[in-house]
């Protein structure tokens, strides 16, 4: 009675291991799924060639445009303004009419000092005939010599006094002339900041009028004072001055291109900057006082540099590298590269790479070293090779 409990025991035990056994043989002996690979679909990507190109060097900073010239137009006279010859807003010319104060009072003090003038003449005419009347005499011993010296002080001294009166006539004909102030520059005149009627002052301080020139135009920006010396650099290379474009804060769109006036005579302490002034020519108008604008300064050109657009350049604690589609055209390598630029959104590499082969711009983070590619679109459509260059 004790055995068949043991014998149960192991005719159980029997059946679990030959149950393990035909299933183990089930699994390794049945065909495999037809459709399962091993190998990795491959990643898609977007490429781009790396090319030999003429690349300008550029130093871009921040700028506000100012006028080339800025006058306040003041009287220099006190007096009741009669006219204004402008309208606001209007371009005006060099020696054009703006304003005309009340000349009468001055009228009055120019034929004043006319008619002195004439008086002293009328005095100065009859001394010389008494002179030459003494001279006479003298000859024939009828005058004394103290009388003839007498008489050549009184011509001396109405001589005097008539070269007084051609200044002071002249003087009045200066003061007159400033009853009509003209336009002493071209350019745009402002707001009127006085209207006929009232009483000016050569003492005001506001003036009559501002007038901006804006054509041509200037603009001032500032670049970090490492910049320096390859600015000097290129202004002592180059026989002609330096360009400059000037672009709106949010826009790639050109506004203007100019050349450099003034590397100033010394970098500010205080920024750390060095200021520069670049002039304009602005028949559109397109660049306005106060206006901020991107400035690009061109310090040259780097002949025949390899570049490749900027997304191509990743980063790593070893450096940067790129992606390089190797010779097969199906896989990738990982190319460790020496950037010298990155602007307009090209970079110009000097070491690892060379002008023909392909890189990847696009999908990067899906590669590592081997890893098959296909490209997504067409490189020509996706990243055009010239995006970032300016000419």
């Amino acid at each position: 009675m004790n055995a068949s409990p043991v014998r149960r025991r192991y005719v159980l035990l029997g059946l679990v291991c030959l149950v393990a056994v035909l299933a183990s043989a089930w699994y390794f002996s049945r065909p495999a799924p037809a459709a399962r690979s091993t190998a990795a679909p491959p990643v898609r990507v977007i490429t781009a060639p790396v090319l030999s190109q003429a690349v300008p060097i550029y130093q871009t900073g921040l700028g506000t445009v100012t006028a080339a010239q800025s006058v306040t137009v003041k009287t220099r006279i006190d007096g009741q303004l009669d006219q204004v010859g402008f309208t606001e807003g209007q371009d005006v010319k060099a020696g054009q009419m703006l304003a005309r104060i009340d000349p009468r009072t001055l009228l009055a003090q120019l034929a004043q000092a006319q008619a002195q003038r004439a008086r002293d003449q009328a005095q100065l005419m009859n001394a010389r005939s008494d002179l030459q009347r003494f001279v006479r005499l003298i000859g024939e011993d009828a005058a004394t010599q103290q009388q003839l010296d007498t008489q050549k002080a009184l011509v001396a001294q109405l001589q005097a006094s008539v070269q007084t009166d051609d200044a002071q006539v002249q003087y009045a004909q200066v003061q007159l002339s400033f009853t009509t102030i003209l336009a002493p520059i071209s350019g745009r005149v402002g707001a009127r900041l006085v209207d006929p009627g009232n009483i000016v002052h050569a003492t005001d301080a506001n003036g009559l009028v501002v007038i901006n020139q804006i054509d041509p135009i200037a603009v001032v920006f500032t670049l970090p004072e490492d910049a320096f010396q390859d600015i000097n650099r290129a202004l002592q290379a180059s026989h002609e001055p330096l360009a400059v474009q000037a672009y709106p804060r949010e826009s790639q769109e050109l506004l203007g291109s100019g050349t450099l006036v003034l590397l100033n005579n010394q970098i500010d302490p205080a920024t750390g900057t060095v200021q520069l002034k670049a002039r304009f020519p602005n028949p559109q108008h397109r660049l306005w006082p106060g206006q901020f604008v991107n400035v690009r300064l061109l310090l040259g050109m780097r002949d025949q540099a390899l570049t490749v657009p900027a997304a191509a350049v990743q980063r790593s604690q070893d450096g940067t590298y790129a992606y390089v589609v190797r010779a097969d055209g199906r896989t990738v390598q990982n190319q460790a590269i020496t950037v010298a630029q990155i602007q307009d959104g090209l970079a110009v590499i000097t070491q690892g790479l060379s002008a023909g082969q392909r890189v990847v711009v696009a999908g990067q983070y899906k590669l590592k070293p081997g890893s098959a590619i296909a490209e997504a679109t067409p490189p020509a459509a996706a990243m055009p090779s010239s995006a970032g260059a300016r000419k």
